[in-house]
């Protein structure tokens, strides 16, 4: 569906649009030229009327001073605005600056008539750097002029002015109508122009060389003349336009005025002849009249030029020829007198004798497009309306219809899928014409420029590029050599279609329809890319196993390392590339959860292959020894393969277990019953023990080895249960005895555990066996019995002098004694001793009762502070005065009688509490070395308490 309507809506401005300015000279305008947005005229005799553009309300009046006949002949402006060069009839010139009202002579170029000037781009306010002036007499002179105002000593403005070339026509010096400088890649280019001919100067100029300047450019040309065109007709002068597009940049195309018309085209500068290039002749139209009417000056924009005459103007497009635009003046205002271009603002100025106007361009290049596409430049005309879109569709649909009519269907395809034209009309037309590739390209490029928005259109653009893929496809394939390669280019393009990431949420949504196409025509190799693409690695995967090729199939999951898949295809790989898969099982590591390949593992490893048997057991070690997994399922299954298939692998793994059964892994009962049922004995004498059942260890221990059963009575544990251990040594005896029958090595369980001796053994022993096999081993129980009945006699004599020695000390005590002064004072307090109730230690310290306890209570232990406040409270109880004595005596009768404590008992508690040591030599002042000064629960309020 088109998107764009072909019309405008609105009236659009002119492309030149002409302004008069608002002033009336109260003379004649003799001369008129702007750059850089100054303007400067000549009205009248010898006024020169200077204007900023920007300031038009300021402007500058300059009085020339001349008393004598002298007119303004021509001006000249240089690109900065500063440099006016004021030409004179009288063959003389002067010079004023935009710093100054003081014009100054040039007097070394009195004696010409000057008709141009070719200005250095590179010139500043105050110099202007190497210039060109040309004469009437055809001469071209080499000039540079300094501004120095101020200085002491005021010199001439103009520094040198030496000829350096002569131009003629017909053998004879013609007028310099136009001079023109620029550089371009250390390369000078100079345009000089006569009535009749345009001479070009190419050559190097050395910069800031007074001495050569210009001379080594126009010296290459002393004996030979340099490139020109040559018209038959003349105007008497001849003017040239240049355009160039930015400020400071080389000019791209050139316009000039001659006789016989406007010769216009572009610049070359890389070509060494001649740098004009693609130049046209615009022919004066008959309307012209050569004679009353001749073309006075020209202007040149990007794609016109502008043409004045006495009476209008004419606006010529450059692409076509064709006159464009014409603005006729009113005859108040004629004769127009010339036109000329700021070239750093782009506005052209026309001026008559007593009227300025301003033409300024408005989007010169709206209709360029237009053009250019009837030129059939079609990549010109898209470059020119990139910013308008229905344009932009107008011109590629024409050059899609041009490239169609001339059998370039491919290069027509990729321009219609980038217009709105109807697509069923651009379809059927390929169609129609039989050009398949084309419409594909069609397509493509349509889908490449489809918002994905537009589903609809999505879905239906990519199923038939699709099908029309697959049925270029199925053509080309077959034995034929000469379409192999083909076969491949146009494969690889579909493949590169189906992996667009722009349309795959469309494939993915229709990936059931894009299968079935696939099926239709057989492609199953397509078929398996596109659900790789689609990440359908199971159809992928399951493609690979329906055809036998499982090396392709474990690639697959490899690559793509999906464990749902690995779970889900394990099996059927695992029957014919055990290894392999293995290897892919543990390169997968941690990823995969070994309980979920049991399955497989068990499947095939009840078949009996002994292949997948050894891959099996493989990757269960790598899971217990590597992946250190935990889960007794894993433990189990790789004790099942052990017991079934690697016997000697069984108890190595059992030991390295451990025996602690909170760390083992896998189920005690299951690998004893496993164990059991295979036979491996030794393996269930090392479950037993685990289980810590040592008894039934040692009774299957006994069947298998005697030594195997002695180690069951040396563990840890037994070794702690003295009568566990006695138990066990005497299985051991009773089997050596009564199932060997070998007496030495019966003795020989005696020598091994001290706990067992000859009379616990004898019962063992047949009534028919001689004492002899016992002499030694009886001999020695004896012998051990009287030496610990001499040892219990020496202790027991310790025991009574140990005793007597105690009594001894205790009678000693009771008469020991300390004699206190008067004078004594308390050892904590420092107050008299004998003032209140005191204690007397044997090392002379004294402590009142009360000092003491203060001492003594923050070093007790909790427990024993409590039980001092219980007894203090019981102290206090029984302190209760009585009414008599005798009733006292009755009362302390009643309550011995009752059981209680008496008031002398809890006294003695309270000293075993606080006066069972001296507090400054007994071990509580040890203690309080380790102890804060501050108690940590009093810290903040101690702390306060400094503040």
């Amino acid at each position: 569906m088109k998107r764009y309507v072909n019309a405008r809506l609105d009236e659009e401005k002119p492309i030149f649009n002409k302004q008069r300015i608002d002033f009336s000279p109260p003379e004649n305008i003799n001369f008129l030229v702007v750059c850089n947005k100054q303007l400067c005229m000549s009205i009248g005799k010898d006024t020169v009327l200077r204007l900023d553009v920007k300031k038009p309300d300021q402007p500058n009046e300059i009085e020339l001073g001349r008393k004598d006949e002298a007119k303004v002949y021509k001006l000249f402006l240089d690109p900065t605005g500063s440099h006016l060069l004021i030409a004179l009839n009288t063959n003389e010139c002067l010079y004023l600056n935009r710093s100054t009202q003081k014009v100054k002579t040039l007097s070394r170029w009195r004696g010409h008539l000057i008709e141009s000037v070719g200005w250095n781009k590179s010139g500043t306010e105050n110099n202007t750097g190497l210039i060109l002036v040309g004469t009437s007499q055809g001469q071209i002179y080499e000039s540079e002029i300094v501004f120095s105002d101020g200085s002491l000593f005021s010199t001439n403005p103009d520094q040198y002015f030496r000829l350096v070339f002569t131009l003629e026509e017909d053998v004879s010096p013609a007028p310099v109508c136009v001079l023109e400088i620029d550089r371009v890649f250390e390369k000078h280019f100079v345009i000089a122009t006569t009535p009749k001919r345009l001479f070009q100067f190419v050559g190097r100029v050395p910069e800031s060389t007074e001495q050569q300047g210009f001379s080594l450019l126009f010296s290459q040309y002393s004996d030979k003349l340099p490139p020109f065109r040559e018209f038959p007709h003349s105007l008497g002068y001849s003017d040239v336009a240049l355009y160039t597009s930015k400020l400071r940049s080389s000019p791209s195309a050139f316009a000039w005025m001659m006789g016989d018309g406007v010769m216009y085209g572009a610049f070359d500068f890389s070509r060494s002849d001649s740098s004009l290039s693609d130049f046209k002749i615009w022919d004066y139209p008959p309307t012209i009249n050569m004679k009353f009417s001749k073309p006075l000056s020209i202007v040149l924009t990007q794609f016109h030029f502008l043409l004045l005459l006495p009476d209008r103007v004419k606006a010529v497009c450059t692409l076509n020829g064709e006159v464009v635009f014409e603005d006729i003046f009113p005859e108040k205002f004629c004769p127009l007198k010339r036109m000329v271009k700021d070239p750093i603002s782009g506005v052209t100025w026309i001026y008559a004798d007593k009227a300025v106007f301003r033409y300024s361009v408005e989007r010169e290049s709206r209709d360029v497009w237009q053009m250019y596409m009837n030129m059939e430049k079609f990549e010109l005309a898209k470059e020119y309306c990139k910013e308008r879109p229905e344009c932009l569709d107008v011109v590629l649909a024409q050059e899609a219809e041009h490239c169609f009519q001339k059998k370039k269907y491919m290069e027509s395809a990729k321009c219609y899928a980038l217009t709105q034209n109807y697509f069923e009309e651009i379809a059927l037309k390929f169609i129609e014409a039989k050009q398949e590739e084309a419409l594909k390209e069609f397509l493509v490029k349509k889908l490449s420029t489809m918002n994905p928005s537009e589903k609809t259109q999505v879905t239906l653009l990519v199923t038939w590029l699709t099908e029309l893929y697959l049925n270029r496809i199925g053509t080309l394939e077959g034995d034929d050599i000469s379409k192999q390669n083909l076969y491949t280019e146009v494969r690889n393009e579909f493949r590169r279609f189906i992996s667009n990431p722009k349309i795959k949420e469309c494939l993915f949504n229709n990936r059931v329809l894009i299968y079935d196409l696939l099926a239709s025509h057989g492609n199953l190799e397509d078929m398996v890319f596109f659900s790789v693409i689609m990440q359908d690695y199971e159809r992928v995967i399951s493609h690979h196993c329906q055809h036998d090729d499982y090396e392709a199939a474990l690639d697959v999951l490899s690559k793509h390392k999906d464990e749902k898949l690995f779970y889900k295809f394990s099996p059927v790989l695992m029957q014919h590339i055990p290894k392999k898969v293995v290897n892919a099982w543990k390169s997968m590591s941690k990823k995969l959860d070994a309980k979920n390949l049991i399955p497989a593992l068990v499947n095939y490893s009840q078949s009996g292959s002994t292949e997948q048997i050894t891959e099996a057991i493989r990757y269960m070690e790598f899971c217990v020894y590597e992946l250190e997994v935990t889960d007794q399922a894993i433990h189990n299954y790789l004790l099942s393969l052990y017991a079934q298939y690697q016997p000697n692998s069984l108890l190595w793994y059992l030991e390295q277990a451990g025996t602690d059964p909170k760390q083992i892994n896998y189920d005690l009962k299951y690998a004893l019953r496993l164990c059991a049922e295979h036979g491996h004995n030794r393996a269930c004498v090392h479950i037993y023990r685990i289980m810590g059942l040592y008894e039934e260890a040692v009774d299957l221990a006994l069947q298998v080895d005697v030594d195997l059963a002695k180690s069951c009575t040396s563990i840890p544990e037994v070794e702690e249960d003295v009568e566990l251990q006695k138990k066990l040594w005497l299985k051991v005896a009773r089997h050596v005895v009564q199932e060997e029958k070998d007496v030495k090595k019966a003795m020989a369980c005696l020598s091994c555990c001290n706990l067992l001796k000859i009379e616990d053994i004898l019962p063992f022993f047949p009534d028919f066996v001689t004492i002899d096999h016992f002499k030694e081993a009886i001999c020695s129980s004896l012998e051990e019995y009287n030496l610990h009945i001499d040892e219990l006699k020496k202790e027991m004599e310790e025991a009574t002098e140990s005793a007597k020695r105690i009594r001894e000390d205790i009678q000693e005590m009771r008469n020991k004694y300390g004699v206190v002064e008067s004078n004594d004072k308390c050892s904590s307090c420092d107050l008299p001793l004998l003032n209140r109730p005191f204690y007397l230690f044997l090392c002379n310290h004294m402590f009142h009762y009360d000092c003491l306890l203060q001492e003594v209570h923050p070093h007790l232990s909790s427990f024993k502070q409590n039980k001092l406040e219980e007894l203090k409270l019981k102290l206090a109880a029984t302190g209760q005065p009585a009414k008599s004595r005798n009733q006292r005596k009755d009362e302390d009768t009643v309550s011995l009688g009752k059981g209680q404590i008496s008031r002398e008992q809890i006294k003695a508690d309270i000293d075993d509490i606080i006066a069972s040591e001296c507090f400054y030599c007994g071990e509580l002042m040890i203690k309080s070395v380790s102890k804060s000064f501050i108690n940590p629960e009093m810290y903040e309020e101690e702390l306060q308490s400094w503040l």
